[in-house]
């Protein structure tokens, strides 16, 4: 992927989504912070039911602290992984008024310290949160940027994250990412991606195999059924096996067995 082709990308997705933002409801980096932890291996969607009532009933990390364990599984049922999450966010909340006064600290590295918050989890709220330009990839994003060719189809997370870093200019990180969650959201989806009316076909590898594939002709059909490549068992030669008897002779044997019987009589 050359500059060209990514200022390219850069432009027509900034065309397409030019209000694309953080899609989990938040007031404040703590209430951020929790809403993308619930959010891994589930939707955006499903995290804000959930945190509409959540984010009344716990306003602050003493909250989270002032219920049982059991209490606020309950209360995230909905989201995959509600007692581990649960467990993590309760830890979470214990180290937040430990060491930062209950507030969420501003830096990368203290972030990624707290139970269940990751690489990912960390760019968003540093991005979102505090203003400081990064690229967090989720799988929106690790799948577009793979198909656009931006990066490698076995780089692993962290590579296709230092990739859009290096293509990408540093003002534009925070807002590239959410344009990429929003183009793989909503266009070039997993399953059905639009290539056909993609503004990137021009570019993309994957689309133009996708195309390819589309326009290849079906194999003929004779009868119903699809014709095989090859030639048959006359064609070349090869007569077919005989059917054999369960006596272990073929039709032919059996009436000539018969003749010689019907004659002795």
């Amino acid at each position: 992927m050359n500059a060209v082709k990514m200022r390219h990308i850069l432009d027509t997705i900034a065309e397409m989504f030019p209000d694309a933002h953080c899609e989990l409801n938040h007031r404040n980096p703590f209430e951020l912070t929790i809403a993308v932890l619930l959010s891994a291996q589930c939707t955006d969607e499903t995290v804000n039911k959930v945190t509409a009532t959540l984010f009344e009933k716990y306003r602050k990390p003493e909250d989270y602290l002032a219920v049982p364990l059991e209490e606020l599984e309950n209360d995230i049922r909905r989201i995959g992984l509600f007692r581990n999450k649960a467990a993590n966010i309760q830890k979470l909340s214990r180290i937040l008024i430990d060491r930062y006064d209950g507030e969420v600290p501003r830096e990368h590295s203290a972030l990624t310290e707290l139970p269940g918050v990751g690489r990912k989890t960390a760019n968003v709220v540093v991005s979102n949160a505090f203003d400081v330009p990064a690229i967090a990839v989720d799988t929106h994003v690790e799948r577009v940027s793979k198909r656009l060719g931006i990066a490698k189809a076995d780089d692993s997370v962290l590579e296709v994250e230092k990739r859009l870093m290096k293509l990408v200019p540093r003002e534009e990180w925070t807002i590239t990412h959410h344009r990429l969650i929003f183009f793989g959201r909503y266009h070039c989806k997993a399953q059905n991606p639009g290539c056909d009316l993609c503004p990137l076909l021009d570019v993309c590898p994957e689309g133009k195999k996708r195309m390819k594939a589309a326009l290849k002709p079906a194999p003929a059909r004779k009868n119903g059924q699809a014709v095989k490549a090859g030639k048959t068992a006359k064609e070349s030669g090869k007569a077919k096996p005989k059917t054999v008897s369960a006596g272990g002779k073929n039709k032919a044997e059996n009436l000539k067995d018969q003749a010689s019987s019907d004659a002795s009589l």
